[in-house]
């Protein structure tokens, strides 16, 4: 075990010392519960100052909301405890879906909204006309913690977000370069890559709340606007190193293939992946480039096959390796410059990477899976109140109030089950810690300081282990919990009894909440891998179909979106076929559809009525792969669908080449017959305007790019095998 760092003993002294400032303001005020300042500090300190400040801001919000709705509920529905309970449980409900659809730090106000309204509401049923005073008193206890928090962790040494995203784009880093060198190897599989992937997706997730939380540490917007910047490169990388793979696998594989110069190259960009990152300020500048990826860029436009080399099958998988590590090295040298210029909060930045795809904003939620999440915390708090009311316990607000905040905390994870049982456990062992300061410790308190010197040992000891994420959410809720259940106010004032009843329905609720999700959501994160899937080739369908997309930039960060969430979801391992890999390819499959797409209206000819059948061949396949919730092999009638149209698209090449050579000829001879001192310029008076050029190499070679990527990823087995030589065994 580590033991705990200078920054965490710092944490844990700031924020022992706002505790004991709430709580010595809350009983020289005398409110009604002093205790829930002391316990709103430990809600919501974070070891650095701009999570602090947005949890402080967003919880305070959050409570006015819920005790706003307490005060509007309560009168009305009081006398009638079902229809009463029914509105609880729709209120929490629908904040905690509005929670958990929003990532950022913002979601916070609807967390505590929908169960502060519970925790308010509840208690003062017997008691009606005490939902104002309880209201207002509880606003006023969490506002003053929050406010001891958020000014103490400011002006007390305070600790910046920067550094931490700093640490968390280098280890991103660090994985993201071992991920490249064994990709530009040849290796995809095995137990330490997929691993690495999932770390990989696992930091571009945990980013976006960071950076929702960075605006509040007195970050330049321009800092964050890099921030971001960064955050879509580091999601990007991932699909794009993994699809420079299969080429090169192809290449060196199953055809025996390899250019001279191709090895070092790979190396080369290999070795620059571990290159250290700008550190002087000249070298972060764009007038100052990076030499390194200049030079590779330039290697990579000399290995380029020529036009009359794509039309074999060796030619067209090596103009896609190149095209593809031409993109690599575009984002990694933006991601570099990127983490410099955050660090040095110095220097320029101009985008290598420019594409089509950049600047999608939607996300992807599973609305279905989100609603049943929501659905099981409703149906606790109406089991609990029913047999609360029919008890008729006096105290089993208590319980319904626990259970109700426990199933919203985890209500949006996997498996929630094994976080409420740790709750049960924290809050338990709350009980024990408050009931021997309850009845050994404070008789012999005479004064506050005496208080605040028995209080700092056990709850400055257990502050260290809240920075830590394996230990933060139980060694928080000892410290809440405990400080809660102590009671503490301005006389001394113990009964056991009433302490035992009370704590008791507490746990009683947790215990309840715990088997009834262990009840309800038995399945685990299997459950929403398989929608997440089902969800992803729906989109695969719809990026090759014919219906309209309204912007592909979005359906592109949708899909990228949703593979970022997939990943972490799937156990490491070591099979070339796994789900992570292929669902890699899926991505692939639909961003190469979308090229099709554009491409298609700048050519013509054959080659657009190839592309649509090639489309609507994937459309039809990935509809029926949804339809069927399970991946199926690609028809064999397909791969003869794409090799028609790579056919096609070498056949206008060829003609294309052949007309621009005429072309050249003609004017050439033209030029040779105008006599001396006369222009060579013929004149344009009277003359038709010559008619656009509808299609050129470059769109060729686009074309070229996405369907030799579509044939790679729906036929991985057969990349040996050149197109037009049979399509028997094909397989996906």
């Amino acid at each position: 075990m580590t033991y705990p760092s200078i920054r965490d003993w710092l944490f844990s002294v700031k924020t022992f010392a706002a505790s004991m400032l709430a709580l010595y303001i809350a009983l020289v005020f005398q409110l009604p519960r002093p205790y829930w300042a002391m316990a709103s500090v430990y809600i919501v300190s974070n070891p650095f100052v701009g999570a602090t400040r947005s949890k402080a801001l967003y919880r305070a919000l959050g409570t006015a909301l819920g005790a706003a709705a307490a005060i509007t509920l309560v009168p009305p529905f009081v006398e009638t405890p079902l229809l009463f309970s029914v509105i609880v449980a729709l209120w929490t409900g629908t904040m905690l879906y509005l929670a958990i659809s929003d990532r950022t730090a913002r979601s916070y106000v609807f967390m505590l909204a929908g169960y502060t309204m519970p925790l308010i509401a509840l208690p003062t049923v017997t008691d009606p006309t005490t939902i104002f005073d309880v209201a207002i008193a509880r606003t006023q206890e969490i506002t003053l913690g929050i406010v001891c928090a958020s000014v103490v962790g400011s002006n007390l040494l305070p600790s910046r977000l920067a550094p931490t995203l700093i640490e968390r784009a280098d280890a991103w880093f660090r994985d993201a370069a071992f991920y490249g060198r064994e990709t530009l190897s040849g290796q995809i599989a095995g137990k330490a890559i997929s691993a690495c992937r999932q770390r990989l997706a696992a930091t571009v997730n945990q980013l976006e709340f960071l950076l929702s939380q960075l605006s509040y540490d007195h970050t330049h917007p321009e800092i964050l606007a890099r921030a971001q910047h960064l955050r879509g490169r580091m999601q990007l990388f991932l699909p794009m190193i993994s699809a420079l793979a299969d080429p090169l696998i192809a290449l060196r594989r199953d055809l025996h293939t390899w250019p001279e110069g191709l090895d070092a190259l790979l190396a080369d960009a290999a070795r620059w992946f571990d290159a250290p990152l700008p550190t002087r300020a000249a070298e972060i500048h764009d007038d100052a480039g990076d030499p390194v990826a200049e030079s590779l860029r330039a290697r990579v436009a000399a290995l380029q096959p020529a036009h009359d080399a794509l039309t074999s099958w060796e030619g067209a998988l090596l103009s896609n390796a190149l095209w593809r590590l031409g993109q690599v090295i575009d984002v990694w040298q933006d991601s570099r410059t990127l983490r410099a210029l955050i660090a040095h909060e110095a220097g320029t930045w101009r985008p290598r990477y420019r594409h089509w795809r950049l600047g999608g904003t939607e996300r992807f939620y599973d609305r279905g899976l989100m609603l049943f999440s929501c659905l099981v915390p409703m149906s606790a708090i109406l089991v609990a109140c029913w047999l609360w009311v029919s008890s008729g316990w006096h105290d089993g607000a208590g319980a319904v109030t626990l259970a109700a905040v426990a199933c919203c905390f985890f209500a949006a994870l996997d498996e929630p089950a094994p976080m409420v049982f740790r709750f049960f456990v924290a809050t338990a062992a709350s009980v024990v810690f408050a009931g021997l300061y309850l009845f050994v410790v404070l008789p012999k308190v005479h004064d506050f300081a005496m208080l605040v010197l028995l209080f700092a040992g056990p709850f400055i000891l257990i502050g260290t282990l809240i920075p830590r994420p394996q230990f933060n959410m139980v060694t928080m809720l000892v410290a809440v919990n405990t400080a809660t259940f102590i009671s503490i106010q301005g006389a001394y004032e113990a009964n056991f009894f009433v302490f035992l009843n009370s704590n008791i329905a507490g746990v009683a609720g947790l215990l309840f909440a715990y088997l009834w999700t262990l009840a309800t959501r038995p399945f685990g994160a299997e459950l929403a891998a398989k929608r997440l899937l089902r969800s992803s080739w729906t989109d695969v369908a719809l990026s090759a179909g014919t219906d309209p997309i309204a912007d592909q930039r979005d359906l592109a960060s949708r899909m990228v979106d949703r593979l970022m969430q997939l990943i972490p979801r799937l156990a490491a391992s070591d099979e070339h076929r796994h789900p992570s890999i292929e669902s890699f390819r899926d991505l692939r499959i639909a961003l190469n559809a979308l090229d099709l797409r554009r491409s298609r209206r700048k050519l013509d000819g054959e080659v657009p009525a190839a592309i649509d059948r090639v489309l609507a061949g994937v459309s039809d396949h990935y509809a029926r792969c949804a339809q069927a919730s399970e991946r199926r092999n690609a028809p064999p009638a397909l791969l003869a669908t794409i090799d028609d149209a790579l056919h096609q698209v070498a056949a206008r090449s060829r003609a294309q080449e052949a007309a621009d050579a005429a072309g050249s000829a003609d004017n050439a001879d033209k030029a040779a017959q105008v006599p001396a001192g006369q222009s060579a310029q013929p004149s344009t008076a009277g003359a038709p305007t010559p008619p656009p050029v509808r299609f050129t190499q470059r769109w060729l070679r686009d074309t070229l790019h996405a369907l030799v990527g579509l044939r790679l990823s729906l036929y991985p087995t057969l990349a040996g095998q050149r197109p037009g030589t049979g399509a028997s065994g094909a397989n996906g």
